[in-house]
């Protein structure tokens, strides 16, 4: 693995306050079981061998990280984020060496597994311009109108949910989020970036437990989805 990618460097933005929540603290420090949800997250990178570093983009205001256990971990670096995800990997990008690989993990998806980790880091011997775990669409999809009815049914052959982590090289990834940003592009993701740079990402798809916290009823689902996991190690 390592002889293919020397060197892959993870960053967690998490300085947005998940306001969708209606949680008077940001979300990624909601409890699952006795730890946050970000606690959770940098856990699995933290133990994952093939991460060298993991970088954490927080609010200037955040006074609540620096209580996590894992605030003193040696592979941890803290940076300033910005107002908007994008403006947060570039926080972290700034930190990182050019020739290294970037893994961007979001911090409200505690699930993410080891094992989808290693196959993302793999992938990379056929995707070399970078990848990202997603999952197929398996629902029937529909576009609606304005006013909540059904305009049309999306057809769902080759849809795919975007997921994290989403894995490239540092100077691809800086350049492109740079560039995107300076032409007002929409950027969701690291890969939309790299979509608008004319680069095809190549999609590997990842477990379906590996959902990203974002309502209230998400937390029961992780916590669900945590044990689930700890029995079957």
């Amino acid at each position: 693995m390592t002889a293919t990618i020397p060197n892959i460097v993870a960053i967690v933005p998490a300085a947005g306050i998940g306001s969708r929540m209606g949680a008077a603290i940001p979300k990624q420090y909601l409890k699952l079981g006795q730890e946050t949800i970000l606690s959770h997250t940098l856990e699995r990178l933290l133990t994952h061998p093939a991460i060298s570093q993991v970088i954490v983009a927080l609010h200037p205001e955040d006074d609540f990280f620096s209580q996590l256990p894992q605030a003193t971990h040696p592979k941890l670096t803290q940076v300033i984020g910005g107002s908007e995800r994008a403006d947060s990997v570039l926080a972290g990008l700034q930190v990182v060496e050019n020739d290294a690989w970037v893994l961007v993990h979001d911090a409200a998806r505690p699930c993410v597994t080891h094992s989808d980790i290693d196959k993302l880091i793999y992938a990379i011997n056929s995707f070399p311009q970078g990848a990202i775990l997603a999952a197929p669409v398996r629902d029937t999809m529909k576009r609606a109108k304005a006013d909540g009815t059904i305009e049309q049914t999306v057809e769902r052959n080759q849809l795919w949910h975007a997921l994290t982590p989403q894995l490239f090289p540092v100077s691809a990834l800086k350049l492109n989020l740079q560039q995107a940003l300076q032409a007002k592009a929409t950027i969701t993701d690291e890969a939309s970036a790299m979509e608008w740079a004319g680069i095809s990402p190549g999609l590997v798809a990842g477990r379906v437990d590996n959902i990203k916290v974002t309502h209230p009823d998400d937390l029961e689902l992780a916590q669900l989805f945590l044990n689930q996991q700890t029995i079957l190690k």
